[in-house]
């Protein structure tokens, strides 16, 4: 789209349009549709930059949505700075609408492209997989966890990279939780503090969150990556959401795959690390070390593994738990 590009403008009431207009913007066609509201693509004058505009009613929304959710999201979106994100510009309310303007992901999503070209190749899957992986360390390094992982959610830039969207239910987890050292629950899995929120699409639910318990959203995460990896690969979800007590059968038993693909042993490994219970899954650090992630990563990711390490440090050692928190904004 430019800036002479005025395609199905007609669909943008003129309320939108002055309002965007008023902050240079020229708004253009929808992109994207949620519960509350609608994307649009548009141009930014002042910059000569194509933008993403989520526009969101507010009698549309629910109290809880506009009270709570809705803030989180940009208080989120305001400290995040990194490639494999969609990037937070400029949030803009009024008495009727708030107005998130954000990075435009150009080549739409990755349910779109596996359900127009079917598995990815392996080493595609490694290339979006170990994207994935460091925008989710990156997060987890801050203590904030997204909690809504899935395909539709991985948009695609024009060179075909991911960008991690949507963290409307994207929390900062408070980062004077205790550190749990215990020998019996892995070290790694250090951010221990728990949420009720039970939020996300139940094909992409780690079982304690199908069962109504409270959960370690750090992990939550992780079993969610271990369904978009099995997707990428394979084609069609792990598991049937169909049925919610066939769902829960499933998720307690150990992931097969189909004969008639050739999927890696290593890359099978892996996945069946991510959907495991939880005293068992991989966290992100884990994921970070991985063989076959590591394959696919153009560079060591040291820096987020010193992060994510210094995260995990026990009770009483040097490293200041908050502090490392902050290390990168």
């Amino acid at each position: 789209m430019g800036k002479g590009n005025t395609t199905d403008t007609t669909s943008v009431t003129p309320a939108y349009r002055s309002v965007m207009e008023e902050y240079g913007y020229e708004v253009g066609k929808i992109i994207g549709h949620g519960s509350y509201g609608t994307v649009y693509e548009a141009y930014y004058t002042k910059q000569k930059v194509n933008v993403a505009v989520k526009i969101i009613s507010k009698k549309k929304a629910s109290d809880d949505y506009l009270n709570k959710f809705l803030p989180r999201e940009i208080q989120v979106m305001k400290v995040l700075r990194h490639k494999y994100l969609i990037n937070f510009y400029q949030a803009i309310e009024n008495t009727s609408r708030v107005y998130i303007i954000l990075e435009l992901a150009q080549g739409g999503d990755v349910l779109d492209w596996i359900q127009r070209y079917g598995a990815c190749s392996e080493s595609l899957a490694g290339k979006w997989f170990s994207q994935v992986a460091l925008g989710i360390a990156y997060l987890h390094s801050k203590g904030i966890v997204h909690r809504d992982l899935k395909l539709e959610n991985l948009l695609l830039d024009k060179k075909e990279n991911v960008k991690i969207s949507d963290f409307g239910f994207a929390k900062m987890v408070p980062s004077n939780q205790p550190v749990r050292s215990s020998p019996s629950y892995r070290q790694v899995n250090c951010p221990t503090h728990l949420s009720q929120t039970y939020c996300g699409s139940f094909a992409y639910a780690c079982p304690e969150i199908l069962l109504g318990f409270p959960y370690n959203p750090f992990l939550s995460d992780i079993w969610s990556m271990g369904v978009i990896l099995y997707t990428l690969v394979v084609a069609h979800l792990p598991f049937d959401d169909t049925n919610l007590k066939k769902l829960l059968r499933e998720t307690q038993k150990e992931i097969t795959f189909p004969t008639t693909l050739t999927v890696s042993q290593e890359c099978k490994n892996l996945i069946l690390q991510m959907l495991r219970q939880a005293p068992r899954r991989a966290t992100i650090l884990d994921i970070l070390k991985d063989p076959w992630v590591l394959k696919f990563q153009p560079e060591q990711p040291t820096h987020e593994i010193r992060l994510l390490e210094a995260m995990c440090q026990p009770p009483g050692t040097t490293t200041n738990h908050h502090q490392s928190l902050e290390i990168r904004t």
